[in-house]
C-alpha cells in the first residue's frame, strides 16, 4: 500500500479537537497542521488544548476514576487485552501512519505497534498480581500494606516514539485503577494520542478514563500543577524535565522523568569489527538518532579505532536517506526544521572545536546524512550534549580505566553498552558505568517491555517504568489495620 493511501491520517472526528469524556470536542486553544516531515504535506489539523480544556478534562477524569478503581481486576484486565486486539486489527494502517507522521521508516512504525500490543498485554496482567503484603502485627489485629491507585495520572509524551512512549504509561496506569490525562506532542498527535483514544474506546474503556489533549506549555503546566493530578509521567528533554520536576515538587506530586543524557558504547580491542560497525550504525542512526537510548558516544580502543572508523564511514556513505514511508531508505527525515537546525549547529560547533568530520555533516530538506565525527573529546558539544540526530562520535581510549572515566564524564544517561569477546572483562567494565541500563555485546537501543526503564542524572530522576517497576510507579502504599473489636486505651 503506498504512502498516499493514508492521507489524511487524522480521523474526521478528531480534526481540530481534543478527546474528552469519550467525545471529540473542539479545542478552545485553536488548531495547527500536522505536517509529514518527509514531504511537507499536511496530514490533518490537530486541536490545541487550552488551560481551560485541560481543567475540564481533569475534572471528568477525576469523576470517572473512582468507579474504575472499584471495578473487578478481571474487568480491567479484559479491557487491556481488548486494546491489544484492536491494535493488532489495524496493525498495517497504524504502522504506516506512524512512519509517515514521525518521519520513520516502515519497520520503525511496525515496531511501535508491535511493542504497544505487548505493553497492553503485559499491563493486563498487573491487576491480577498481589497488590500488597500482610505485615507482622500484635495479636488480635490484622495489618496490611496494600497498593492503591494514585487517582488521575498525567502523561506527557514526546514526538520520537509517540505510541510506545505514551502507552507504556497509559496502559499500566489504567490497568491499576487510575484515570489518565495524556498530552501528546502536537507534532505527532495521531501516533501519540488519537490511536490510543481509538483502541481504548473500541476496547470498552469507560468514558473519561483516558483523556487525550495535544497542547503546548500552557496545557502542560496546567496538568502538572492541578492538585487533582497526584502523579506526572514525563518523557522528553532534560530542560523541560527539570521544569516539570520543579513544578511537581512544589505541588508535592510524584513524578517519573525519563529524559536523555549521554549513552556510551565501549568497543574493546578484541571486538569483531564488522559486527561492531553494524551494531554501532544501528544504535546511532536508527530513526535518525532521535532516540533517548541512541549510541551517541562510541568509545573505541585506540588499536582498533582506524579499522572501525573506516567501516562506519563506508556505511554512512552508502546508507540511503529519504522518505521513510517509501520502503527504499534506511534513514528518514528529522521531525522538523528546528530540530535539524539544532543538530546541525551542534555538529558544526564540534568541528570548529577540533572534531574531524569523516562522513555526513549535510542535509537535503529535513534529511540529514548519517554523520561520523572522530577525535571527539570532553568539552566539545557532541561529547557533552545529547545530539538527538544521526551522529557517531568516535572517542579514543587506551585502557579500561580510561574508558570508564570517559564514559562517566557526564551528568548521567539511560543506556550503556560494552562490546568485546572477553565477556568477564566487558561485564566488569559495564558494572562501573553510570547508567540505568547496561548491555554486554549489544548496542544501546534496547527495550523489552518487561524491563525497568530509566536512568540516573540526566537520564531522569532515577525512577523507572516498565515490568516490575510499574506497580511501584502507578500506585501508592496504604496501611490498613483491622481489629474485631475496639481495644481499651489508658486515656
Amino acid at each position: 500500500m503506498g504512502a498516499s493511501d493514508f492521507l489524511p491520517i487524522m480521523p474526521s472526528a478528531a480534526e481540530r479537537c481534543v478527546y474528552d469524556g469519550g467525545q471529540w470536542r473542539p479545542a478552545s486553544g485553536g488548531s495547527r497542521p500536522v505536517v509529514e516531515p518527509a514531504t511537507g504535506r499536511v496530514l490533518g489539523q490537530v486541536g490545541i488544548a487550552s488551560a481551560a480544556d485541560m481543567q475540564a478534562a481533569i475534572d471528568r477524569a477525576a469523576a470517572a476514576q473512582k468507579a474504575w478503581a472499584a471495578s473487578a481486576p478481571r474487568e480491567r484486565a479484559a479491557v487491556l487485552l481488548k486494546a491489544a486486539q484492536a491494535l493488532q486489527a489495524r496493525f498495517d494502517d497504524y504502522a504506516m501512519a506512524i512512519a509517515r507522521e514521525t518521519g520513520g521508516i516502515v519497520p520503525k512504525g511496525q515496531h511501535e505497534v508491535r511493542e504497544a500490543i505487548v505493553l497492553c498485554q503485559v499491563a493486563a496482567g498487573l491487576p491480577m498480581q498481589a497488590q500488597g503484603h500482610v505485615l507482622p502485627s500484635t495479636p488480635g489485629r490484622s495489618s496490611l500494606a496494600k497498593r492503591v491507585p494514585h487517582g488521575v495520572v498525567g502523561v506527557i509524551s514526546p514526538f520520537n516514539f509517540p505510541l510506545i512512549l505514551g502507552i507504556r504509561s497509559v496502559a499500566p496506569a489504567l490497568a491499576l485503577g487510575n484515570a489518565v490525562v495524556l498530552k501528546p506532542d502536537p507534532r505527532t498527535p495521531y501516533s501519540g494520542g488519537v490511536i490510543m483514544a481509538e483502541v481504548f474506546e473500541q476496547a470498552g474503556l469507560p468514558a473519561g478514563l483516558l483523556q487525550v489533549l495535544p497542547g503546548d506549555g500552557e496545557a502542560g503546566e496546567t496538568l502538572v500543577t492541578d492538585p487533582r493530578v497526584p502523579m506526572i509521567a514525563f518523557t522528553g528533554s532534560p530542560g523541560v524535565g527539570r521544569r516539570i520536576g520543579e513544578l511537581a515538587g512544589r505541588h508535592l506530586k510524584k513524578v517519573s522523568l525519563e529524559l536523555g543524557g549521554a549513552n556510551n558504547l565501549i568497543v574493546l580491542e578484541d571486538a569483531d569489527l564488522d559486527a561492531t560497525a553494524s551494531a554501532v550504525a544501528f544504535g546511532a542512526w536508527f530513526h535518525q538518532g532521535q532516540i533517548c537510548m541512541a549510541s551517541n558516544r562510541v568509545l573505541v580502543h585506540a588499536s582498533v579505532m582506524e579499522g572501525l572508523k573506516q567501516r562506519l564511514v563506508g556505511k554512512a556513505t552508502h546508507l540511503p536517506v529519504g522518505d521513510g514511508a517509501s520502503g527504499r531508505v534506511a534513514l528518514g527525515p528529522m521531525i522538523d526544521a528546528k530540530q535539524l537546525a539544532r543538530f546541525d549547529t551542534l555538529v558544526q560547533d564540534s568541528i570548529r572545536a577540533g572534531a574531524t568530520l569523516e562522513a555526513g555533516g549535510s542535509s537535503e530538506g529535513l534529511c540529514y546524512k548519517p554523520t561520523v565525527l572522530s577525535g571527539v573529546q570532553p568539552g566539545m558539544r557532541c561529547f557533552d550534549e545529547e545530539p538527538f540526530g544521526p551522529l557517531v562520535n568516535l572517542v579514543s581510549f587506551s585502557s579500561d580505566e580510561e574508558a570508564v572515566r570517559l564514559a562517566n564524564h557526564s551528568q548521567g544517561g539511560l543506556a550503556a553498552a560494552v562490546i568485546g569477546r572477553d565477556v568477564s572483562r566487558a561485564l566488569a567494565i559495564g558494572e562501573q558505568l553510570h547508567a540505568g541500563m547496561v548491555h554486554i555485546n549489544d548496542q544501546t537501543v534496547n527495550d523489552d517491555a518487561v524491563n525497568p526503564f530509566g536512568g540516573p542524572g540526566l537520564g531522569g530522576n532515577g525512577s523507572a517504568v516498565g515490568g516490575p517497576a510499574d506497580i511501584d510507579e502507578y500506585t501508592r502504599w496504604q496501611w490498613v489495620t483491622v481489629r474485631a473489636a475496639l481495644p481499651g486505651f489508658p486515656f
